[in-house]
């Protein structure tokens, strides 16, 4: 049976193509290759393609640089993804996150030069912005493949999602880094627009060795 995806109208930003195949997609990813400033989302003949602006690349980079600087002070190994292409031609589904981390299965990433999930796991940490409504259903292509976590911020809110029996729900703290509670990347994120990153990353280190300390005593 063949099923239709659900979609909502194109916004600002973003088009919405379909009775797309997949031969299709893969064609204009090698046509537009790596060097763009455009995201292409797939689901089963619904092609989404995405300019990004900057208020939507400022919280992006921010809550990126927030998963590096946790994963530095707890000295665990992360492996930046960003928007690597991540597609299955089986389920007829691809997208280019905002950023991604291969966390708990970096050891099994590092050194490699492609991402094929056929064989390879998919990352273990999305991040997703959206300013503006997705066409497309991009958790559902997530779930589909497994991914485990993502970092949503919709319109300046923050949300936790897990993946649990197929489906995302939200939670009040990070599954890849449990020390660290969507209250508090919600705090700084609402900080970032009165201080500049650099200070606000320095805050945040801070912060992130007195829970490490805290736990230790």
């Amino acid at each position: 049976m063949i099923t239709t995806p659900k979609t909502k109208p194109p916004t600002p930003g973003r088009v919405l193509l379909q009775n797309i195949t997949w031969e299709t997609y893969e064609r204009l990813l090698n046509e537009m290759g790596h060097q763009r400033n455009t995201r292409l989302n797939y689901d089963r003949g619904l092609l989404e393609i995405m300019t990004p602006l900057l208020e939507h690349e400022q919280p992006n980079r921010l809550l990126s640089r927030v998963a590096n600087a946790v994963a530095e002070e707890l000295d665990i190994e992360i492996l930046s993804a960003g928007s690597t292409t991540l597609k299955r031609p089986d389920l007829e589904k691809g997208s280019e996150p905002d950023s991604s981390f291969y966390i708990k299965n970096e050891s099994l990433i590092r050194g490699k030069r492609t991402i094929d999930l056929n064989t390879d796991p998919p990352p273990d940490l999305v991040i997703e912005v959206d300013v503006t409504s997705s066409s497309i259903d991009r958790e559902g292509i997530y779930a589909a493949m497994g991914v485990p976590e993502i970092w949503r911020c919709d319109r300046g809110e923050v949300k936790f999602l897990q993946l649990r029996s197929g489906n995302y729900v939200k939670t009040e703290h990070s599954l890849a880094f449990p020390v660290l509670p969507v209250t508090e990347v919600a705090k700084f994120l609402e900080q970032s627009q009165t201080v500049g990153e650099t200070t606000l990353l320095k805050a945040f280190r801070t912060w992130v060795r007195e829970q490490i300390q805290a736990e230790a005593q």
